[in-house]
């Protein structure tokens, strides 16, 4: 077995899979290089990452410790460690399209040096399919009502909401809106849809149901998948399914019958009812899609797939740092949820280089335990959890007995 021993600590290895200029690069370009004095660009990077992996609950706690820990930090390019108030500013007032666009940077960078990472199919993608899935899905993440009135959506609730588009295949993010958790899922839809491209499969909510947009993207030649609204009026034009098979209820052709739903979707729809098992409990759902040529059960596993996006937001709320936030500004906010889906990203890579076998709650455990230890990454996550090496047969132990002692 390789030895795991090192020189460099396990954050500064981890914190250098981001390019060497990139950061300073972003930060020229949206202006932050010019406010940061003291405190560079690459250490807010560093420490924000750190925030993350170390699960730090406040500016203290990750101030106090990037101070103890001074000389290993610096070894990571130089990075610096901050004062509270240097932090709390940096987050309140840098640009949080920088950290966007670093994330998105780091990301394509990794798919560039790594293709196959990209190409990792997540095991409950549907094999038959060789096309591209989408799926949009938004998760809300909650925020202290009386401290945070930018995000206040009721009298006393206040929160950000994520809307992702996830490639089912990879696993990956392929569109984020980081925004208030007042909007309306479909008002953001056209958007989180624009880049999809045509014969590809797109799998969203009914909160995302807009019948103007669901036609454009029939005009684009995209396959959607999504699911009935209980309140949907609409008349069967012809029956696909004579009388119930296996779990597919009902297979009919429908027409729309609401007039404003008319003038935004002018053709015809697929509507599917099957018995879907949800928690242990079988449930009656009803799905919509554009296409007509695909079998009812097809459609009814497509739209069971996009469940996915709810394991990748549990994933990523239950492993980093999106419950206790550094700053209760919105950029303060977006600074930290980007530092959160790139440190994710780094560890699905290592996870990946690593053939990582274990659950991602573990890795993020490994990590978090040795930040600061200096092992050599990828020898110490192959070797985890393993029983590696050659065995050795022990030989029964020389026994000593006093005298009178011995047995017969």
């Amino acid at each position: 077995m390789e030895s795991t021993r090192g020189k460099f600590s396990i954050v500064k290895q981890v914190c250098e899979l981001i390019p060497p200029h990139l950061v300073s690069t972003l930060a020229r370009k949206h202006g932050v290089s010019e406010k940061s004095r003291t405190f560079s660009p690459w250490s807010h990077v560093v420490s924000l990452l750190y925030a993350q992996l170390a699960h730090a609950m406040s500016l203290n706690d990750v101030c106090d410790a990037l101070r103890i820990h001074r000389t290993p930090l610096s070894l990571i390019r130089g990075a610096t460690p901050p004062s509270r108030n240097t932090l709390s500013h940096a987050n309140r007032v840098r640009d949080a399209a920088m950290a966007e666009e670093l994330f998105w940077s780091v990301l394509a960078h990794l798919q560039t040096i790594c293709p196959a990472f990209a190409g990792k199919n997540y095991n409950g993608f549907p094999r038959r399919f060789k096309r591209v899935i989408h799926v949009v899905d938004s998760t809300t993440i909650k925020l202290v009502a009386n401290c945070v009135d930018w995000a206040r959506h009721k009298r006393s609730k206040a929160g950000s909401k994520v809307h992702m588009r996830l490639d089912l295949q990879s696993f990956l993010p392929q569109f984020v809106i980081i925004d208030t958790a007042r909007p309306n899922d479909n008002k953001v839809a056209r958007e989180m849809c624009a880049g999809i491209k045509r014969g590809e499969i797109v799998i969203f909510d009914k909160a995302y149901l807009d019948f103007g947009h669901l036609f454009s993207l029939e005009e684009r030649g995209v396959f959607w998948v999504t699911r009935a609204k209980d309140n949907l009026q609409a008349r069967c034009v012809t029956h696909l399914l004579d009388e119930p098979k296996g779990t597919i209820v009902r297979d009919e052709i429908i027409t729309l019958t609401r007039p404003a739903s008319q003038i935004k979707y002018q053709k015809h729809l697929r509507r599917v009812t099957a018995l879907v098992e949800v928690k242990g409990t079988i449930k009656e759902m009803t799905f919509l899609t554009n296409n007509l040529e695909w079998a009812p059960s097809t459609i009814a596993d497509l739209y069971k797939s996009r469940w996915a996006i709810e394991a990748f937001f549990k994933q990523l709320k239950q492993t980093l740092q999106l419950c206790d936030f550094l700053g209760h500004n919105k950029n303060a906010i977006q600074w930290q949820v980007w530092m959160a889906l790139l440190a994710y990203v780094l560890l699905r890579y290592l996870a990946f280089l690593s053939r990582w076998n274990h659950s991602f709650n573990r890795i993020v455990t490994v990590i978090r335990s040795s930040l600061w230890s200096r092992f050599k990454l990828h020898p110490l996550l192959k070797s985890y959890g393993t029983a590696d090496g050659s065995f050795r047969l022990l030989a029964t132990p020389q026994q000593a007995y006093l005298l009178g002692c011995a047995p017969p």
